[in-house]
């Protein structure tokens, strides 16, 4: 009996096992979790932080008897280690599993500062439902909370606190809000913009040391000593993958994997988080923690690894890593999209109006548009993803947007209709 063997049971691991069980219904699947709950979405937790749903409302899937009834084996255990050569899965108790195809899909984990008293009592991640509820403990109205990033998972989270009706500092290392999102513009009118919410931000500054105690002493770079009844971690994540040391698997910052989603070494993938995957559109191996690829990539390893398991060719290919963020930040919409900061030889346009809070900035290569942001503007989202996402050649109207950006629909149903990209452009250019 052919085993497929799935570590994580988050987005990436659950839909590989529903798509393994759809194209081989007989074949033995386990999936091996690291938390008690149930299979849930963290990205569901902002949403349960503002009360808008309960824990159940994070659940990827809310029948209880979900994968019992597709006959999916579940196992709640840390993994130790993975053996190659005996294609097993050791688990930290000791226990070793048998795998034909074995999926990584353990997503990512917060990163941990080397800060003294980050471990103290008050402070936690904002990451797991352990951490949304004690968040919820002490997050009540008029709390003061103190949190470290405003990244992107920094700014959700704030979105989510900002709801709850704390007092709420943010310090930021970086010299401004987003900055692995947004360049200097953008970042310092999403600054702005919280500011006048009531959000107090300190960028380009740093957390010293966390003092133990209620409150909470929290000293700052810039001289400042804050109390804090909460402080909430929120200095990014990366890939849970600790547990691949010394396994014969291609590591860089995530699993290294090829358009099959296939690792190294044969009959061994990753999918998610922890997954580095080759992008076509970038030319690049990228980690992008992004629920749709996760998902998309999720699917194709699968169908590989139904495919591998019966010495049959992989023939499902990850046609491209979606480079894509849109934030709501207390009401201000955001975007970045591809390569957002540029590349050498390339041509880069903004236009930028602070006093209406919009800001558009486009990276070109040759005629293609390769990346943008946009701070307030909405109307051209979609536009902007499937400039970027098509590699639509833009010719004459990559000069037009050089001169005025805001003509990016038109320049889109021109040229992704005469590339025949876009079906409905003539369609909707009619309305």
């Amino acid at each position: 009996m052919i085993h497929h063997v799935i570590l994580g049971a988050g987005p990436a691991g659950v839909i590989a096992a529903e798509t393994i069980r759809k194209h081989a219904p007989q074949d033995t699947i386990t999936v091996i979790g690291d938390e008690p709950e149930p299979s849930y979405s963290r990205m569901a937790i902002p949403y349960l932080l503002m009360g808008n749903i309960d824990e159940r409302g994070t659940y990827l899937r809310k029948s209880p008897k979900h994968f019992e009834d597709l006959k999916i084996n579940v196992l709640v255990a840390p993994v130790n280690t993975v053996q190659v050569a005996t294609k097993k899965v050791v688990l930290e108790g000791g226990e070793s599993i048998a795998f034909d195809t074995l999926l990584i899909a353990t997503g990512a984990h917060p990163v941990h500062p080397p800060i003294p008293g980050i471990d103290s009592a008050g402070v936690h991640t904002c990451w797991t439902l352990a951490d949304a509820r004690a968040i919820m403990a002490l997050a009540k109205p008029g709390a003061r909370v103190l949190q470290l990033g405003a990244g992107f998972i920094g700014c959700i989270i704030m979105e989510a606190l900002s709801s709850c009706g704390v007092k709420l500092s943010v310090v930021e290392m970086g010299d401004r809000m987003v900055p692995r999102m947004m360049g200097p513009t953008a970042g310092g009118m999403i600054r702005d913009w919280v500011d006048a919410k009531g959000v107090e931000v300190f960028t380009g500054t740093r957390v010293e040391s966390i003092e133990a105690g209620t409150p909470l002493n929290v000293r700052l770079s810039n001289g400042r000593v804050m109390q804090a009844d909460l402080v909430i971690s929120a200095a990014g994540v990366r890939p849970a993958i600790g547990f691949m040391k010394d396994s014969g698997v291609t590591c860089l910052l995530g699993v290294l994997t090829d358009e099959h989603l296939q690792t190294n070494v044969p009959g061994i993938y990753a999918a998610g988080d922890c997954a580095e995957a080759f992008d076509k559109v970038s030319g690049k191996a990228v980690v992008s923690a992004i629920q749709p690829n996760a998902a998309e990539q999720a699917r194709v390893a699968a169908l590989n690894m139904v495919a591998y398991a019966r010495g049959q060719a992989l023939m499902a290919e990850l046609k491209g890593v979606t480079q894509i963020n849109v934030l709501d930040t207390l009401g201000l919409i955001s975007t970045s999209f591809g390569d957002w900061q540029g590349v050498a030889g390339g041509e880069h346009v903004e236009l930028t109006d602070k006093a209406q809070g919009r800001h558009l900035s486009l990276q070109f290569k040759d005629d293609v548009l390769i990346g943008c942001n946009s701070v307030g503007w909405t109307e051209h989202v979609g536009v902007m993803r499937g400039l970027v996402e098509g590699q639509v050649k833009l010719g004459a109207w990559k000069d037009t947007l050089m001169n005025d950006p805001t003509q990016l629909m038109q320049a889109y149903l021109d040229s992704a209709q005469a590339q025949g990209s876009w079906s409905g452009a003539q369609d909707e250019r009619r309305r």
